[in-house]
């Protein structure tokens, strides 16, 4: 396994400084107005107030992030502060958890670090919903509409998930490497869900490992798992400022998700589709996927797409303890037909895309949107979707009425995961030039 550098960047005092600021700015700064009434709790945020959730953010160290912003927000006066507040603040809580996950700050046995171990996701997500509920529920002083606030929402959304502070460095002696996780998800079934790709993202971002093709700087976003998201173009917006040409532009990137038992999968094709399983909104999609509108693409949009990751490197190499796939089955309608076929070995000409490699649910849309803006600027470098194992709870924890938030083998094996997608990356940067 290549060894790994970790280089810390400068925290982000933004935060800290407009929580000051707030609090200086007089009470009579702006007369009380007539606000939009405060909206109605998600679908995410209801889950919150359950026991499972509370004891993840109390045991993870994260307990008063959403209190101390709810404070801060009720001694705002004006929307620009508010904008600002929720930027800077959502900024601190994406860095505060690549710290914890990396081994800065407070962590297990220290005061305020709770006693889950670092590299745990969920308190990111549950504190990110206290966030954003905050902000439902607050009523200020000041008009606020309701675009308004769902506008102070998506600052809180985009740069608590780190898609906002993605810095690829311009040094042409290290590669530029982008990676993505996903929040938990099939939460009603188990609130007690981590997403291992989300741990992996919190591990790498603003890592440097080295490589037999020389250092590779790592940054790394979160996607929140809902369909509206995507179709609105959050995958685009975050990704594309890093696929134009420039001294900063990517030189490798891969999308990363929770996939099957057992297995590491390099997926080979993803499909145009969306299934409709539910999401954490419980809403449900059943279409192609649609494309954003004044982003590039390919016109006539694709049925299918595919990885230029070195997969045959990736699949070959010795990078830990679960085994890797060069996955290339799909389902399709052939040219012609009328009923889905599964394809082991991809996708025939004319057909129509029912799944990808990765299914048809968001680990495929985010495959494919990835890899179709790819094409669409032409970007010259390898690109495609990873699928790590499922992180499972150990034997006798596996019923959440009955069962703990952690355990010995959860975190053993969230632990190989994380190690086995760096050296995956690793790989993959080393082989570039291969299929």
């Amino acid at each position: 396994m290549h060894p790994l550098r970790l280089v810390r960047r400068s925290g982000i005092s933004l935060g800290a400084a407009l929580l000051a600021a707030v609090a200086a700015v007089p009470a009579t700064a702006a007369a009380p107005t007539t606000a939009a009434a405060p909206a109605s709790p998600t679908a995410e945020e209801q889950r919150l107030s359950g026991p499972v959730p509370q004891e993840i953010l109390r045991r993870g160290g994260f307990a008063g992030v959403a209190p101390a912003f709810a404070a801060a927000l009720g001694r705002t006066r004006t929307l620009p502060q508010a904008q600002q507040l929720a930027t800077a603040e959502g900024r601190r809580l994406w860095r505060r958890a690549v710290d914890r996950a990396q081994g800065r700050g407070p962590g297990p046995g220290s005061p305020g670090g709770g006693d889950l171990s670092r590299d745990d996701d969920r308190p990111l997500y549950w504190a990110r919903l206290g966030m954003t509920r905050a902000l439902e529920e607050w009523k200020p002083s000041f008009r606020l509409s309701g675009a308004q606030r769902a506008e102070l929402t998506g600052r809180i959304e985009r740069s608590s998930r780190g898609q906002d502070s993605l810095d690829l460095p311009a040094d042409p002696h290290v590669k530029r490497v982008l990676v993505t996780g996903f929040d938990p998800f099939q939460l009603d079934a188990d609130p007690r869900r981590s997403n291992p790709s989300g741990a992996a993202a919190l591990a790498l971002d603003g890592t440097t490992v080295d490589t037999p093709a020389g250092p590779a700087r790592i940054e790394a976003a979160v996607f929140p798992v809902r369909w509206a998201d995507f179709a609105d173009g959050t995958v685009e917006r975050t990704l594309l400022p890093h696929f134009r040409p420039g001294p900063r532009r990517v030189d490798l990137f891969t999308t990363i998700s929770q996939g099957r038992p057992g297995r590491f999968d390099v997926e080979r094709t993803n499909g145009a589709w969306r299934g409709g399983y539910p999401d954490n909104a419980n809403v449900s999609r059943t279409e192609t996927v649609p494309v954003p509108a004044g982003v590039p693409t390919v016109r006539p949009q694709p049925q299918w797409t595919s990885t230029s990751l070195p997969y045959a490197a990736m699949t070959a190499a010795a990078t830990g303890p679960f085994p890797v796939y060069d996955h290339t089955g799909v389902t399709e309608i052939p040219a012609g037909g009328t009923e889905p076929v599964d394809r082991p070995d991809g996708p025939t000409p004319g057909s129509t895309a029912r799944a990808g490699g990765g299914g048809d649910y968001l680990s495929n849309e985010i495959a494919y949107r990835a890899t179709l803006l790819r094409d669409a600027v032409r970007l010259p470098v390898p690109g495609g979707h990873l699928h790590t194992p499922v992180l499972a709870f150990g034997e006798g924890n596996t019923d959440p009425a009955t069962g703990t938030v952690t355990d010995p083998a959860f975190v053993r094996n969230r632990l190989a995961i994380i190690a086995q997608v760096r050296s995956l990356t690793a790989v993959a940067v080393a082989n570039a030039g291969t299929p």
